[in-house]
């Protein structure tokens, strides 16, 4: 097993504390059926570093307790994040790093967010889908790009 020295739980620390920055002060379209979270790009961070797995499900379970859906997308939504950060480690192909935090949002973020919005579930799914597709293709694929510079620029 691998030692985890204080490089990887400082970038573990850093990584959680942009994703809750970032949610919550875009609070008002991080929450909810029609979400746009920025801080969900990060995510894809563990295609190239390790310590993004514990980074993003760290920042997302306290920014969850913000969330207007209680308990439930807490640590629900905070385990979702897990699985799809740590799915997303084992490839290397970027569209394919995208996919586990697409579909496992839409799949079974949108089960409580229907249900607490009273919205059909298909359409809660669909709108999570999108949202974390443009989200981690598109800002996921920029945030790889600059930390992989600062990765080689600093030596982290």
């Amino acid at each position: 097993m691998k030692r985890i020295d204080t490089k990887y739980i400082v970038k573990a620390g850093a990584i959680a504390a942009i994703y809750f920055v970032v949610t919550i002060l875009l609070g008002s379209v991080s929450y909810g059926p029609i979400q746009f979270r920025i801080s969900e790009s990060l995510v894809v961070l563990p295609m190239v570093e390790p310590a993004a797995i514990w980074g993003v499900f760290i920042g997302c379970l306290l920014a969850n307790i913000g969330s207007p859906f209680g308990l439930l997308d807490i640590l629900g939504g905070s385990l979702v994040t897990l699985l799809a950060a740590y799915l997303t480690s084992k490839t290397n192909i970027f569209y394919k790093g995208i996919l586990p935090p697409i579909i496992l949002n839409a799949l079974i973020v949108s089960i409580w967010v229907s249900y607490f919005t009273k919205m059909p579930y298909y359409l809660v799914a669909l709108y999570i889908a999108l949202s974390e597709a443009i989200v981690t293709g598109v800002f996921g694929y920029v945030v790889i790009a600059v930390y992989k510079r600062l990765k080689d620029k600093y030596s982290l």
